[in-house]
Order: C-alpha cells, then sequence, then structure tokens
C-alpha cells in the first residue's frame, strides 16, 4: 500500500463523519466552552493509543502467536462488519452512553476513534511492512489530522449538512470500506494457502 492509500483506509476506519452524531450526543451536557478542549484531549488520547498498538501490536501478536493470515482475515471481517453498519446504519439510539459529566477516554476515544477497526489496521500494517514504520506513521498522523479537524468541526458540519447529509457521506465512506474488508479478507486467505 502507498502512503495515501494508507492514510486514506485509516481515515476511513476512524469514521469522523459517523462519529459526528455520537460525538455531539455525549457532549450535550458540557459546557460549550470545554468541548474543544475535550475534543482535542480526546483525539490525542486515541492517537496515542493507535501508535501505542502500531509500535508494540506486533510484539504482542508475537506473543500470543497469531500469525500475519490471521489477523489479515480478522481484520478484513471486523472491517466488513464495521462498513455494513456504516451503509445500513441502525436507528437512532446506537450509541446510549449519555454523560452528565465530561467523558474521558470512553466512549469518544476509544472505542468510537480508535476502535477495533483502526487497531486491528494499524496492526496488520506494521505486521506485513516492519521496515516501512515512517510511511505507517506519517499516514497515521495525516488521517488522525483530518479525522480531528472534522470532529472540531461537528456541530457546524451537522448544521451545514443536516442529518441526511451526515447519513448519506456515512453510507459512501462505507462503502468504500467494504470493498477494502473485502480485499483485506481475500489477502488473508490467499497467504493463508500459500503457506
Amino acid at each position: 500500500m502507498q502512503m495515501f492509500s494508507t492514510a486514506l483506509l485509516l481515515f476511513l476506519v476512524m469514521d469522523p463523519v459517523g462519529n459526528i452524531p455520537p460525538f455531539l450526543t455525549v457532549l450535550r451536557n458540557v459546557d460549550p466552552a470545554r468541548r474543544r478542549k475535550i475534543i482535542i484531549r480526546e483525539l490525542t488520547i486515541a492517537l496515542a493509543v493507535l501508535m501505542f498498538f502500531l509500535f508494540f501490536g506486533p510484539f504482542i501478536l508475537k506473543l500470543l502467536q497469531i500469525k500475519g493470515p490471521a489477523l489479515s482475515i480478522a481484520g478484513g471481517i471486523i472491517l466488513f462488519m464495521i462498513a455494513i453498519k456504516m451503509v445500513f446504519p441502525v436507528v437512532e439510539g446506537t450509541h446510549t452512553v449519555m454523560e452528565r459529566d465530561e467523558p474521558f477516554i470512553v466512549p469518544l476515544a476509544i472505542p468510537l476513534v480508535a476502535g477495533p477497526s483502526a487497531i486491528a489496521t494499524v496492526l496488520l500494517l506494521m505486521t506485513r511492512e516492519p521496515e516501512r514504520w515512517l510511511e505507517w506513521v506519517l499516514a497515521l498522523v495525516f488521517a488522525w489530522i483530518v479525522c480531528s479537524t472534522i470532529l472540531l468541526m461537528s456541530n457546524k458540519l451537522s448544521d451545514l449538512l443536516g442529518h441526511k447529509g451526515l447519513l448519506a457521506m456515512e453510507r459512501l465512506m462505507g462503502m468504500i470500506l467494504t470493498t477494502v474488508a473485502v480485499q483485506m479478507f481475500v489477502t488473508g486467505l490467499q497467504q493463508f494457502w500459500s503457506h
């Protein structure tokens, strides 16, 4: 994978457009003056978690004796499940976490931004081609910056696009992610049979 396509994939699995409604819901009782600081803090924690798995994930996989093909197949299945939810969203109430106090780590940083699909993706990248670690770091940081920009503008984007506009964008991103997930699954199977 090239750095740009990797950044695009990471952007899709972080799903900033799909995360706008739950972010707004979780932060609705928080003082508007604090919201921006909370979003920045949670996004920074999410980046730290993804960086941790990017660098230390392969060691955890070795410890658990999980091979590359198994990770690729599992990653494809997780991505596919996430993509299906993006294309066919569940009716209101999917994200039921309602915070009276300001949220910390859960649910904004984990699992909304640094969710299972994002963690599986960075693990897969580093396991397949560890020598390209600098490209993966740059791709992750780039995707995170774009994702952060969108989520920091969540109020404005929600007003601008409306519920239907956000839903349409999320479905489009879900369709793209579905094809990536299937390819990841097929690649994992090919690697498995070739061994």
